[in-house]
């Protein structure tokens, strides 16, 4: 593994690390009603653990209000009773063809504990980005002892310092997502 690829790789990583949490954060509940909340939500399906995206249609009718089309009807009491045990604190009501969700507004304690799960989030994905790091490190220390390519310590100095540099832009990023969705979260 030569330096360029010991440094794309640690960067491939710590992009994941951003890209996964940005998708988890798409999934918390804010004040307004968000599709993005019950797409991953799992459905037993004939034996399966499927996402409800697959199998229905999530609309916003209304700022406070979600609606789930099943593509296939017989797969309403499924999509009920997953929604219920998903824990977002919603309860479905079936019309017809259709779920119906009545988002309610968030208590201050409620908006304290999602606050304190994204942040829990942001932990989780900077430690991701800082064992990008430490594993980058720890190539760059193999190549330093490799002596079938020689490389010296200024490079190796040289290649820490610029993985040093790329971690500081994506704790960054994690830093200014967390303070977003915490003020997404605690507009009323």
């Amino acid at each position: 593994m030569d330096l360029d690829e010991i440094l794309l790789t640690a960067e491939e990583a710590m992009e994941k690390a951003v890209e996964y949490l940005k998708s988890e954060l798409r999934g918390v509940r804010t004040g307004r009603a968000s599709t993005a909340l019950l797409e991953y939500v799992k459905v037993d399906y004939f034996g399966s653990s499927t996402d409800l995206r697959q199998l229905a249609l999530i609309s916003v009718p209304e700022p406070t209000q979600l609606l789930v089309k099943p593509f296939d009807p017989s797969t309403l009491q499924a999509i009920i009773k997953a929604i219920q045990n998903a824990g977002l604190g919603l309860n479905p009501i079936g019309e017809g063809k259709q779920i119906r969700l009545n988002l309610p507004s968030l208590s201050g304690d409620r908006r304290q504990q999602l606050i304190g799960s994204i942040k829990q989030m942001g932990e989780q994905a900077k430690v991701a980005v800082r064992n990008a790091r430490r594993d980058a490190n720890k190539h760059i220390d193999q190549l330093l002892k490799d002596k079938t390519q020689p490389m010296s310590e200024d490079e190796a100095e040289q290649a820490k310092s610029e993985v040093q540099d790329v971690i500081k832009k994506y704790e960054t990023s994690v830093e200014e997502l967390i303070t977003a969705k915490t003020k997404e979260i605690q507009d009323v």
